[in-house]
């Protein structure tokens, strides 16, 4: 009986490690540098902290707007929910970029999007903090646009 049971639990630890590895062969695992450093960490942490800082600059915006909305200036709505919506995209895109997410090549151009589009929203008005939120969504989508392409070996 303990000699199965013992022989059952090899069995399970052999289908985790085969799993672990089967798992790690198909991820990207970046080469570092001479230096030991992957050569794109510079990217990630630049377009990471862009990403955060758009993040908060949007929902200071939208906090903002939804100010100018109470006080009737009706126009302010469209200028909210795309703060509101770009700073969602913001910080996920951060979480995956951070960790050089597999999904990082789907995420940096939406995030890219997102940005341009709220920015254009928030260009339109006079108020200083609706231009410093569309200052932040440029300087995110430039980091995000300037992100590079992550090299997958085909047909993964």
């Amino acid at each position: 009986m303990t000699r199965t049971f013992i022989g059952f639990g090899w069995l399970i630890a052999g289908i985790f490690i085969a799993a672990g590895v089967t798992s790690t062969a198909q991820q990207k695992i970046p080469t570092p540098g001479p230096d030991g450093v992957d050569p794109g960490m510079p990217f990630f942490l630049t377009c990471a902290k862009e990403c955060d800082a758009c993040a908060r600059s949007c929902e200071l915006c939208s906090s903002h707007c939804a100010k100018m909305l109470a006080d009737g200036k009706q126009e302010s709505l469209a200028t909210l929910r795309a703060c509101q919506d770009c700073a969602a995209i913001c910080s996920a895109a951060s979480r995956i970029v951070a960790k050089d997410g597999p999904f990082v090549e789907l995420i940096c151009p939406s995030c890219a999007e997102a940005c341009k589009r709220c920015a254009i929203l928030c260009e339109k008005s006079g108020d200083n903090i609706l231009k410093k939120c569309a200052e932040d969504c440029r300087n995110c989508e430039k980091a995000c646009r300037d992100m590079p392409k992550p090299v997958r070996v085909p047909g993964k």
